[in-house]
């Protein structure tokens, strides 16, 4: 193998895409659960600082532990993979992935989860789409 190529700090256990792809789905299910990082280490045996790497894509998760995770998350495994691993990342996962990046952006879709009434849904959904053409 030719070294120029090759990344020096490139292991076989570095995190991929794929992971944060992964990652993303994983953070996406347990914010619409309502669960926190902590509750969710705490079904699967992890820290919360290792619930925040696996969603962030820093760590890989192993076989067994992505299988705890979807017990946990009531999901089969393959709900967090996309169809096609090279296939790039969807718009959706793009934007749910930009909210879960900030304290606010979870708090708030912690809170929007927990609104049963669609009408009231409707107008917070209304209000931040004014207030962000307005920003």
């Amino acid at each position: 193998m030719d070294r120029t190529d090759a990344n020096p700090r490139k292991t076989a256990r570095a995190a991929e895409p794929l992971d944060a792809i992964v990652g993303a789905r994983i953070a996406a299910r347990r914010t619409a659960l309502g669960l926190s990082q902590t509750a969710l280490g705490e079904l699967v045996g992890v820290s919360c600082q290792q619930v925040q790497k696996y969603e962030g894509g820093q760590n890989r998760i192993s076989a067994s532990r992505l299988h705890n995770l979807a017990l946990a998350l009531g999901l089969p495994v393959g709900a967090f993979f996309p169809e096609r691993p090279e296939q790039a990342e969807s718009v959706e996962l793009s934007l749910m992935r930009s909210m879960a990046a900030t304290p606010e952006g979870r708090a708030m879709a912690t809170g929007f989860s927990r609104i049963e009434d669609r009408a009231v849904r409707q107008a917070l959904t209304r209000l931040v789409e004014v207030l962000s053409r307005a920003a």
